[in-house]
């Protein structure tokens, strides 16, 4: 019986056991700088664990947020000098790795890196392997990656280590892989003409759950050494993952057809043009979702009890990837206290091409005004002080909302002079105001009716005597008619954004320059 199902509680068994010296355990992350590796690193610290981390860049590693807390080990997971250096008095050794490459030696890459580890493993006499491979169904062609993934964990379990090999399928996470792909799938096509694997069934894991895995794998009896399977409640057809993620993003249901003639490789093209994922990681997953991915069995609750508060639902899992949940009323344990956001939000270590679409329209001028001076124009904006720009092209904004039922330019300002949060300016409120020495800044959040969210940022940077003005326009958009609304304003930026930046350093350096005398 593991000793996760002692009467501990459930966080309690997530905790580091002191050895006994009385020491804590040490944890080797190798993959500590990837998705999951990137959130479990924090979340051992945390359990109390000691962790080192094996990475090609130790400077990259070093520049994680939990960077200094942990030992940095220079090297790759094949070679062997650096692997058995890393291993030096470990307990449990946390193997996150594995290549997405579309080049044809990944499978002997993956397969010699597993051998490396696992010999080194069994000769430093480590305790404990943890694998994330994949889960995958029994009996069947598996693609290229998941064989591979496969391979891997049976080299570990016949490593001599204890090992523990759960298997995950598509991971519910802002900068998880797999996740992306959905989110920018459903936002860019209203109607999809797609592979008939939409029609296989999937069950998601939120990456919170995975991460409960992880941590419960390090205290499990030294006599388990098997695979399982872990996966979330539901079990969901591609499509209705889709939906799922359209309905929490707040967008239509999307017209879903099955076309038996794309291949895995038409298919990854296709996928890599109407989204950001690139095609080396889109290749991989597409040719892992042609087959169904079915928890099997539920073995895994034998050994890891699951969450407190249950495993997470699909949907509230998407809306935690989304942000559209208070983060605090789910990571509420010391398993978060001291980490930055939850594991569903987005790091600054993810890919580029995560997270939400975002435009931005970026203006800076430096003026020979006082900050001060350019603060008092940028405070003042809008209403009867009008918008520095084109009044033409504002008011027939205003109109284009009115139209529509959104509330135009007629609500004006409160004051020609001041403004506090919450305050209404036109189609804009008041979402922060900062004045200080270091600087001045007015977010305004849209109020008109636009497909998407919407901010206008303007600052007053100090510089000497001197000031920068700084302007920035941000657009999340909502779906394909986002997209089309960012495109067909375009064009009007360069006479709005640009007359503003520099109709307001005009204003601010008019009311800068010293009056001239008058004769008596």
């Amino acid at each position: 019986m593991s000793d996760l199902s002692q009467p501990t509680g459930h966080e309690d068994a997530l905790r580091a056991l002191p050895r006994p010296d009385g020491t804590a355990p040490r944890a080797l992350v190798l993959g500590a700088t990837g998705y999951i590796g990137g959130r479990l690193t924090p979340r051992l610290l945390n359990a109390g664990y000691r962790v080192r981390v094996l990475a090609r860049d130790a400077g990259r590693a070093a520049s994680f947020p939990w960077g200094a807390e942990c030992e940095i080990v220079e090297g790759s997971a094949d070679d062997a000098a650096a692997v058995a250096e890393a291993m030096r008095d470990v307990d449990v050794v946390y193997y996150l790795i594995h290549s997405m490459s579309a080049g044809t030696d990944f499978e002997e890459s993956d397969e010699r890196a597993a051998h490396t580890v696992a010999d080194a493993a069994a000769s430093a006499g480590v305790g404990r392997i943890v694998y994330l491979g994949g889960l995958h169904p029994e009996g069947v062609r598996l693609s290229p990656h998941l064989r591979s993934r496969v391979l891997v964990g049976e080299i570990l379990l016949a490593s001599g280590v204890p090992t523990l090999v759960l298997q995950a399928g598509v991971v519910i996470g802002s900068g998880s892989a797999s996740f992306e792909m959905i989110r920018h799938l459903t936002e860019v096509l209203p109607y999809m003409p797609a592979p008939k694997w939409v029609r296989n069934r999937i069950q998601p894991i939120a990456v919170r759950d995975v991460l409960h895995y992880l941590l419960g794998a390090a205290r499990v009896d030294p006599d388990v050494n098997r695979a399982v399977d872990i996966g979330g409640p539901d079990v969901l057809r591609y499509g209705q993952m889709m939906n799922g993620y359209a309905v929490e993003a707040g967008l239509p249901q999307r017209a879903i057809a099955a076309l038996p003639v794309l291949t895995p490789e038409l298919a990854s093209h296709w996928v890599n043009l109407v989204t950001p994922v690139p095609r080396s990681i889109a290749r991989p997953l597409v040719a892992s979702l042609q087959n169904e991915c079915v928890v099997k069995d539920h073995a895994i609750d034998d050994i890891i009890p699951p969450p407190h508060d249950g495993l997470t639902p699909y949907r509230r899992a998407v809306a935690l990837a989304l942000g559209r949940l208070d983060a605090d009323a789910v990571e509420t344990s010391w398993l978060d206290a001291e980490v930055s956001g939850a594991p569903s939000d987005p790091l600054p270590s993810d890919p580029d091409w995560a997270g939400r679409t975002v435009f931005t329209d970026r203006r800076s001028v430096e003026t020979t005004a006082s900050a001060e001076a350019l603060w008092h124009v940028i405070v003042g904006i809008g209403g009867e002080n009008g918008w520095y720009s084109s009044p033409l092209l504002w008011a027939a904004r205003g109109w284009m909302d009115r139209l529509v039922g959104g509330v135009g330019l007629q609500r004006g300002r409160r004051s020609r002079s001041a403004a506090r949060v919450g305050d209404a300016i036109d189609f804009w409120r008041v979402e922060t105001i900062e004045h200080t020495d270091a600087g001045s800044l007015l977010r305004l959040r849209a109020e008109m009716k636009v497909p998407g969210d919407a901010w206008l940022e303007l600052r007053a940077v100090p510089d000497g005597d001197r000031a920068r003005y700084e302007q920035r326009a941000v657009f999340f958009p909502r779906g394909l008619g986002g997209r089309l609304y960012w495109l067909a304003v375009l064009p009007f930026h360069g006479f709005i954004f640009a007359g503003m930046a520099a109709r307001i350093t005009a204003a601010a350096e008019a009311a800068s320059a010293p009056t001239a005398p008058v004769d008596a």
